[in-house]
């Protein structure tokens, strides 16, 4: 079996706290939020991305995003701890929808050039029932996004390789109406056995 198949000495990777949560990922400038967002109203349970809604804390404390990424390994593992803190509080039972998850953070850190042991310990205590990588939209700036274009292909394909090396099978959805997405991510949902939302 492939290194990244295993995890704790001999143990599958696929035998580790299997979750009922679906992971959506995919570059700045996907539409990843949008879905979140509609999925809520829906009435499911979801969990908004952690570095989002950090950026925003700060900027609210007055700190431009400069300031915020200044010293960029104390940053993306304040991040990486953040959902790994969120998620360690979850039931593993309940279906949820998670805007990025833990294993994001070894992309962003293989971006960064960081070492990405700490990240990749903390993807392999469990396992997602599936993932969902979304295409990217014309790239727009906002107030939390510092990167172009080029930057947001170069994290899709980080993020993509980081899970295909945990050992995931990906799921990419296309660029579609937020409606249509939604219903595309639901028709991937397993239902039996599932705590409903």
């Amino acid at each position: 079996m492939a290194r990244s198949q295993m995890s704790n000495g001999n143990k599958p990777l696929n035998l580790l706290n299997q979750t009922n949560w679906y992971v959506i990922t995919g570059a700045p400038c996907s539409g990843k939020t949008s879905v979140i967002n509609g999925l809520a109203r829906r009435g499911y349970k979801v969990l908004p991305e952690a570095a989002r809604a950090y950026i925003d804390s700060q900027l609210a404390l007055g700190l431009t995003l400069e300031e915020i990424k200044a010293d960029i390994l104390p940053f993306e593992r304040h991040i990486l701890l953040d959902k790994a803190r969120i998620e360690e509080r979850l039931d593993e039972r309940r279906l949820v929808f998670l805007d990025r998850a833990v294993p994001d953070s070894i992309a962003y850190f293989q971006f960064e050039g960081l070492d990405c042991r700490e990240p990749l310990a903390y993807s392999r205590r469990r396992r997602y029932q599936k993932i969902f990588l979304f295409e990217q939209l014309e790239f727009k700036k906002d107030a939390v996004r510092s990167e172009d274009r080029t930057i947001a292909w170069r994290i899709e394909t980080l993020l993509e390789k980081c899970y295909l090396d945990l050992g995931y099978p990906i799921i990419r959805v296309p660029v579609l109406p937020v409606d249509q997405r939604i219903a595309f991510v639901l028709g991937q949902v397993d239902t039996q056995d599932v705590i409903a939302p």
